[in-house]
């Protein structure tokens, strides 16, 4: 570093530079000559040496000479000749900002607030309904008579205004809690939460339909096609209809699913004929249930089950024939 200093001594001070005339220092300004030709050239030592001369001679040389410098310029020269620029771009730049620092800034706006356990009732008369029957109105509703609304009406003719009424069981009946409990086939109850009525069946179908389309809407939700038909096989063996008469009462507009209907009844048809088979080979051995499940390898309780299934599809084919063949009472 001391080298250096003393070295660069030599070099003209901005006094020494300001006593160029205006023309020689504009002539200097516009011309691009190499930092190291400058640096190298001394100032004349004579008295009374014209500035300008010494400059134009200057350039002439700084122009003529080669771009090698010696050894004197190279020293006095700045290791950096872009050193002014560099420390303004140094300047200018954005601090760096510390690994993870973005992450632990963001952290508090990604958190999301926790949600509520129950959503607030979308209807206050919903909340009068639960307090008043909680076996109907409750978390876990049952399937309502037709006609409650007039048995409310009647039973509480000056506590619910007739729209309201109206409004909430329309809300109640579209809630996916009570669409759930009509496709699971419950019977319908009155006020008192006595079963009063049976479900139809094409009530139940709607209502799958409808609960499965919710569930298929959610995100990273599965296929639910296979578990809906099997949900419409249940259905159809309980209703103790026919393919047929239950697929005319049941079916809509929607193609995708009748689709699925038509899907449905074809596996139950199958599993129908599997059962009938077992039954006839069951009514051909003789053996108790027991007997035939450990003859041909069966689990006891599915052997009972399919016996019971198949004699049960027996009587109600029987009775569905013996009412089609039933000739009409004969007019009075």
């Amino acid at each position: 570093m001391t080298e250096s200093v003393s070295e660069t001594a030599g070099v003209p001070s901005l006094a020494d530079a300001a006593s160029v005339p205006p023309q020689a220092a504009a002539s200097d300004a516009a011309s691009e000559v190499p930092t190291g030709a400058v640096a190298a050239q001394a100032p004349s030592d004579e008295p009374g040496a014209p500035a300008g001369r010494g400059a134009r001679r200057g350039r002439r040389g700084g122009r003529g000479r080669s771009r090698p410098e010696s050894a004197e310029g190279a020293a006095a020269q700045p290791a950096n000749p872009r050193g002014g620029r560099e420390v303004t771009r140094e300047a200018g730049r954005r601090p760096q900002r510390q690994p993870g620092a973005g992450r632990a800034e963001r952290a508090p706006a990604a958190a999301q607030p926790p949600k509520p356990a129950r959503p607030p009732r979308s209807h206050p008369v919903l909340d009068q309904l639960a307090t008043l029957y909680p076996a109907l109105f409750g978390e876990q509703p049952l399937p309502l008579k037709r006609g409650i609304f007039q048995d409310l009406q009647d039973a509480h003719p000056e506590v619910f205004e007739r729209e309201a009424l109206k409004a909430a069981l329309a809300l109640h009946t579209r809630s996916s809690r009570y669409l759930t409990a009509v496709a699971a086939g419950q019977q319908r109850h009155d006020l008192q939460g006595q079963p009063v009525e049976a479900m139809a069946p094409e009530h139940v179908h709607h209502a799958l339909l409808e609960v499965f389309r919710r569930r298929q809407q959610r995100p990273g939700a599965e296929d639910l096609r296979p578990k809906l038909r099997r949900r419409i096989v249940q259905a159809f063996e309980a209703s103790g209809l026919s393919a047929e008469a239950y697929a005319a009462r049941v079916i809509g507009r929607d193609e995708a699913a009748n689709a699925v209907l038509d899907e449905a009844l074809a596996e139950a048809a199958e599993a129908a004929a599997r059962d009938e088979a077992r039954l006839r080979a069951f009514e051909a051995s003789g053996q108790t249930v027991q007997a035939f499940a450990d003859m041909y390898g069966f689990d006891p309780r599915d052997a009972a089950r399919t016996v019971e299934r198949a004699q049960r599809r027996r009587q109600q084919a029987a009775a569905a024939a013996a009412a089609v063949a039933a000739p009409e009472a004969p007019a009075a």
